[in-house]
């Protein structure tokens, strides 16, 4: 297993010189992969927010240092990642991976250190019931999914739908039970059910069902890779219909790789661009002047986590002792409220399969939103 992805984000590429009081934080993300269309903009997001608390004084005067590690969407990789970063690299907590199923096969590493996991983009059921030292961000699909139904079907008069998800992946699968357990609860009716998996290219004989089932949308629990090809195809056979999509489609990227077959998607998530609170503002300008490109929902979820790691640092007193660290800053994370680039946030506590409490998921309000030219709209 080669690491020679894995890097340090020096403090002197943030204007700042180390210190023995730096504060080594891992982020394991795919920069490499069918993924890293996400982990790019990831990492971007970690990087601003380093750079803007790092010139603001830091924690508490020490300084964040990022060792960032390429776990390239992988689940061997993100184990043999994980293990490294709380290990070997000894960081204080990790953020990441990227998707649910390297989640699923890294974070038991994190809990079996002893050391805060959190997640910015993994919205399958199940994470954090790994663990008490399992947090996340990003909102779950069970709690975006079924707002996005309702708004979808009150705008574009939707009667009935069909379903196209793939059958091979822990996120793509969790979206479809959640996506079916909310049109059940709407009494919606289901056309057609058809499936997929990753790597697959050609989806037209699928579409072709859906087409003569007569559905009126198509709701899609898929990544970018297979979910962009999946919107062109449909245009190609005459399938005009909306699309209903998971996370895993919220991404500005599926305006290159729908190549202007991307409108009418419908998509939740608890960032916009086009919300203009002060904070997503301040946000969107500091990621463009940077990056010179527009932020996404992963971007701004990375930002937003990083502050709020920062807010449970603050109050706690780092004693150099690497275990009580790590779970002194564990037992800061649950009570900390931030408002940031996607609005108020706060965690919830999450139970395991057993029923009994877990780790943390995040408690924010989604903001639908619809895909008109390449711009998300939101809309109610």
């Amino acid at each position: 297993m080669s690491f020679k992805k894995t890097a340090i984000l020096s403090l002197a590429a943030l204007g700042f010189a180390a210190s023995a009081a730096d504060i080594k934080i891992g982020v394991a993300e795919a920069l490499s992969g069918g993924a890293a269309q996400y982990g790019a903009a990831i990492r971007n997001g970690f990087e601003l927010a380093a750079a803007e608390i790092n010139a603001a004084g830091g924690v508490n005067g020490n300084q964040i240092v990022l060792v960032v590690a390429d776990e390239q969407g992988k689940k061997e990789e993100a184990i043999n990642v994980f293990k490294k970063l709380v290990f070997q690299d000894k960081v204080l907590m990790v953020f990441g991976p990227t998707l649910s199923n390297s989640a699923q096969a890294g974070h038991p590493i994190a809990q079996a250190g002893k050391t805060v996991a959190f997640g910015t983009s993994t919205t399958a059921d199940g994470i954090t019931a790994i663990g008490d030292y399992v947090f996340r961000n990003s909102v779950t699909e069970a709690d975006v999914l079924p707002e996005t139904i309702k708004v979808a079907v009150k705008n574009a008069g939707i009667k009935k739908v069909a379903v196209l998800y793939g059958n091979d992946d822990v996120f793509t699968k969790s979206g479809y039970d959640n996506f079916k357990k909310a049109l059940d609860d709407l009494k919606i009716p289901v056309t057609t059910t058809e499936t997929f998996a990753k790597g697959d290219v050609d989806f037209k004989a699928q579409l072709t069902k859906i087409k003569a089932s007569g559905a009126d949308a198509i709701v899609l629990s898929a990544l970018l890779a297979e979910g962009a090809p999946i919107m062109v195809q449909a245009r190609q056979l005459g399938l005009n219909v909306p699309f209903i999509g998971g996370n895993g489609m919220n991404s500005t990227k599926v305006f290159d790789l729908a190549k202007g077959q991307s409108d009418n998607l419908y998509v939740g998530s608890p960032w916009s661009a086009s919300n203009t609170t002060p904070e997503n503002s301040k946000f969107i300008k500091a990621y463009t002047e940077k990056y010179k490109m527009a932020p996404d929902q992963f971007a701004a979820q990375a930002y937003d986590a990083l502050y709020i790691a920062t807010q449970a640092l603050k109050t706690v007193k780092l004693s150099g002792n690497l275990a009580a660290d790590r779970t002194a800053l564990r037992d800061a994370l649950p009570a900390v409220k931030w408002t940031g680039a996607t609005g108020p946030f706060q965690f919830r506590r999450a139970n395991d399969k057993a029923g009994k409490p877990a780790g943390y998921d995040a408690q924010q309000a989604p903001i639908v939103s619809v895909t008109k030219g390449a711009e998300f709209v939101i809309t109610k």
